[in-house]
């Protein structure tokens, strides 16, 4: 027996091709600025100046611009602050976040609702609007120019990920505490042995989200570390910026060379990031 073909309308024939037309064009959108990017960073200084963003270099084994951009922006310095500043940041973040989301979701006490709120009112003020008291709080305490100061701020804007874990709380069942605490488990072996392991969905989406954000921050951390050995990688693509022009042939390849580190664990790790982020998407 043949099956019957699916009869469309001409609405929807039309709705179909614009729907497809949209994503190809929003596709072309978003790769075009990484296309520029490749190709600028293989070019030379001449080529540059000389030809447009989409012209392709002459050399595409022309790794000079690489090497110059390492060295001289530091990066390998760079690099390793970053990295240190990311992990001390979600290991902070993600302890004090689950607590937090543990006591709101799990304890019923005058102000809970409050502190929610207040969490929530905290998400939506503009960071840039509170620099000036962040700032004068950060200098009284002597964290300006220190790599722990910069972490401890950092550990501290982490609404959002609070937020995911109490959602996710939600839809852990009470009983489990219930058994626990009938066998004799207290509430930070209950935290420890039962809500962690069951939230590592979550904790997964909400390292992606802080992680990225921590590692590409420019503004903080541009404010709050001077110094030259205390750069990290948003900063040190600004190595090859200045009164008299930029150098963005350079700036691609420190671009390029920044983002590799976040490709290869990418690839890595794909299977649990995509895992991770499915089952801890917030249930409405």
């Amino acid at each position: 027996m043949k099956k019957r073909r699916k009869q469309y309308s001409a609405g929807a024939i039309i709705w179909i091709i614009f729907k497809y037309v949209s994503l190809v064009f929003f596709s072309f959108v978003a790769v075009i600025p990484i296309i520029s990017c490749v190709i600028t960073a293989f070019k030379t200084e001449e080529e540059y100046k000389t030809t447009n963003v989409m012209t392709l270099p002459q050399n595409w084994f022309n790794f000079d611009n690489f090497v110059e951009a390492f060295q001289r922006a530091n990066m390998g310095r760079a690099f390793m602050n970053s990295v240190i500043v990311m992990v001390c940041v979600l290991i902070g973040a993600i302890i004090i976040g689950t607590q937090l989301a543990y006591v709101l979701n799990r304890f019923q006490f005058p102000g809970n609702g409050l502190i929610r709120n207040l969490f929530l009112f905290a998400a939506l003020l503009p960071g840039v609007a509170m620099q000036v008291t962040v700032y004068q709080i950060m200098h009284d305490l002597g964290f300006i120019n220190h790599l722990y100061g910069y972490i401890i701020m950092m550990m501290g804007t982490d609404v959002i990920s609070i937020y995911i874990f109490i959602q996710y709380m939600e839809n852990i069942p009470v009983a489990l505490d219930e058994s626990a605490i009938i066998d004799g488990a207290s509430y930070w072996k209950i935290y420890r042995k039962i809500m962690l392991p069951l939230l590592k969905p979550a904790i997964v989406t909400a390292c992606i989200l802080k992680g990225v954000g921590v590692y590409n921050e420019y503004y903080s951390a541009n404010l709050y570390l001077t110094k030259e050995n205390l750069k990290t990688m948003a900063i040190s693509l600004y190595t090859f910026t200045g009164p008299l022009g930029s150098q963005y042939n350079l700036i691609c390849a420190g671009v390029i060379i920044s983002l590799l580190p976040e490709l290869i664990v990418f690839i890595v790790f794909q299977k649990q990031i995509y895992s991770g982020i499915t089952a801890g998407a917030v249930k409405g």
